[in-house]
């Protein structure tokens, strides 16, 4: 996926200013095949092809037009695959991708050098992937224009190729033999949970390779996909690796990484014991040790090993991962991986089966999307801090949910006082609640007649707004903003359109009453309020986290229900209408 199109060329472009372009700029190149209007251009690699792509579409101007560069795929090759670049570097990939589509689709995200982020989309069809192209491409998010393009067919680029003894490179025409992958094919996850393990840094270029061909051989050997955190805590003496596959492709690929680690070691002189280090959610550790250690001492007698777990003193605001170390041989390290990933991976499926039974304990969230996990952002995982999560509630582990719920916006008011607890040293805590959210999240300045209380503005969708409440809940009873024994209630303003007040209220108040019986919270419509310039007025809800969430998904359903209502009817024989564009879509 090498070759580029250069599109929107003005008549007066020539293959010397196509040849200025990218020398000016140290991109190295084969020979332009200038068109009407257009250019092909093959790059030497996928490297530099991005970094074309990243440096000149929509940025240089040649006879001024602006350039438009993207991957070349012919139209028979077009599949239902797409990756999407100059995504904002601090938005987690599945919500910058979640939050633009309709339908079915699987992640799979890119480790390259740039400053934003890329991923690639797999769709369930290909009409999808066309409009989910149609509707991304250029698409304005966060003052980051997406750039999406096609990734090709890999199996219409194997018709075209010529047969067996053609250009080099191209594998034979006809299907591979039986047990070995396809070309750059990767089988279907069967496992939600990923392993993720902690390596020594000076061991990640082995692991890597030249070009990265070790890390490919790893891959495609253990049919799993494997992201090595490079970029995570600078000057770390060791680095995170997480592994996505089945369970056996997770052990072949951590054996073979540890196998590798020893080599390198014996290679360097490295002397040190080199122990295989798991990450672990602390809510599995519990049932990972057992009743009085139990578990833990039978993996380590049937794996001959020696296993500790870091304190929970080690655990972090935003990272409640322990480190379980295993020492041993290599083989006994990958048999304790084993049998430590199985208990692991059965207390998720206990929490999910869970979880499912409480599916309704808030109507309206999607559980699933409430992250206690690090996912593809290692590091950033959750902690309520306002009580207990919903059981297996952890991002980078749910499934992906096909539509995306719309944006809301919440005031949700909080001492003038904790305005430095919540944005943080330099904003640090502001922007990792952000990150760890995925929701805007926003100080208004003072009010001169409320000096006793500040706004915070939260952009996002229910789950982010469960996060990001729930963690400024926690924030303010950590800070002891409340007494010890006093709890914590906050003042939230939700905007309802003007027509629809009337539901919230309910006949005789009856509808608000029940709010406040179902919610505990205390919920208000003022009178006689002057519409803004949306049309819309306030509710104000006051109480404690739970409540007021609960009352929140109430309103909005509500919402919902007049929405609904509001849509005309069709006529008979009238075509159906169009689905309700959400927030993401673009305009």
């Amino acid at each position: 996926m090498n070759k580029l199109y250069i599109g929107n060329l003005g008549e007066q472009a020539s293959v010397e200013d196509l040849q200025g372009i990218f020398g000016e700029r140290h991109l190295k190149h084969s020979a332009f095949l200038l068109k009407t209007g257009y250019a092909f251009v093959d790059c030497p690699d996928e490297k530099i092809a991005m970094k074309a792509i990243d440096i000149l579409s929509g940025k240089v101007e040649l006879h001024g037009k602006v350039l438009e560069v993207e991957f070349s795929v012919p139209k028979r090759q077009r599949s239902c695959k797409l990756q999407v670049r100059n995504i904002p570097p601090h938005l987690q990939w599945e919500v910058s991708c979640n939050g633009r589509a309709r339908w079915q689709f699987t992640f799979e995200p890119m480790n390259t050098e740039t400053e934003t982020a890329v991923v690639n989309v797999r769709y369930g069809a290909k009409e999808q992937a066309r409009l989910a192209m149609e509707k991304l491409n250029g698409f304005m998010l966060e003052d980051f224009a997406l750039k999406v393009s096609y990734i090709p067919d890999e199996a219409a680029a194997a018709a075209d190729t010529p047969p067996a003894g053609g250009r080099r490179g191209f594998p034979p025409r006809g299907p591979p033999r039986a047990g070995s992958p396809s070309m750059g094919a990767r089988p279907r996850l069967q496992s939600d949970v990923p392993l993720r393990i902690l390596v020594p840094t000076q061991f990640v270029g082995a692991i890597i390779g030249k070009e990265g061909a070790t890390i490919r051989n790893i891959t495609k050997q253990t049919h799993s996909k494997i992201d090595i955190h490079r970029k995570e805590n600078a000057g770390a003496a060791e680095k995170p690796i997480t592994v996505h596959s089945t369970p056996d492709g997770c052990s072949n690929a951590c054996k073979t990484i540890m196998e590798i680690m020893l080599k390198e070691a014996v290679d360097t002189k490295f002397t040190e014991e080199i122990p295989l280090k798991i990450l672990a959610h602390n809510n599995f550790v519990g049932r990972l040790i057992g009743k009085e250690g139990r578990n833990l001492k039978k993996i380590e007698q049937d794996t001959e090993t020696k296993i500790t777990i870091s304190p929970l003193q080690d655990l972090t605001l935003y990272n409640p991962e322990r480190t379980i170390t295993v020492k041993g041989s290599i083989e006994a390290c990958a048999r304790a991986e084993e049998e430590v990933m199985k208990k692991v991976r059965e207390s998720y499926e206990n929490d999910v089966a869970a979880m499912n039974l409480q599916s309704n304990l808030i109507p309206g969230l999607n559980l699933n999307a409430l992250g206690l996990f690090p996912g593809c952002a290692p590091g950033m995982g959750s902690s309520m801090g306002s009580g207990a999560p919903p059981p297996g509630a952890h991002s980078g582990y749910a499934p992906s949910f096909g539509v995306s719920p719309e944006s809301e916006t919440v005031h949700l008011f909080i001492p003038a006082a904790a305005v430095g607890a919540i944005i943080g040293k330099q904003g640090q805590h502001i922007k990792q609640l952000s990150r760890f959210a995925c929701a805007s999240i926003k100080i208004a300045q003072a009010d001169p007649l409320d000096a006793k209380q500040r706004m915070v503005i939260l952009v996002g969708p229910p789950e982010a707004q469960f996060k990001a409440q729930g963690r400024i809940f926690g924030k303010l009873k950590e800070e002891n903003f409340f007494g010890p024994k006093e709890e914590v209630k906050l003042e939230a303003h939700i905007l309802v359109p003007s027509f629809a007040a009337g539901r919230v209220i309910g006949k005789g108040g009856k509808t608000v009453n029940e709010l406040q019986n179902l919610t505990s919270a205390e919920v208000v419509v003022p009178r006689d309020q002057t519409p803004d310039e949306n049309d819309q007025v306030i509710v104000k809800i006051i109480g404690h986290f739970y409540s007021s969430q609960l009352a929140q998904r109430k309103i909005q359903e509500i919402l919902a229900q007049v929405r609904r209502q509001q849509q005309p009817k069709p006529s008979p024989g009238a075509q159906p209408p169009q689905p309700r564009r959400s927030l993401g879509d673009r305009k």
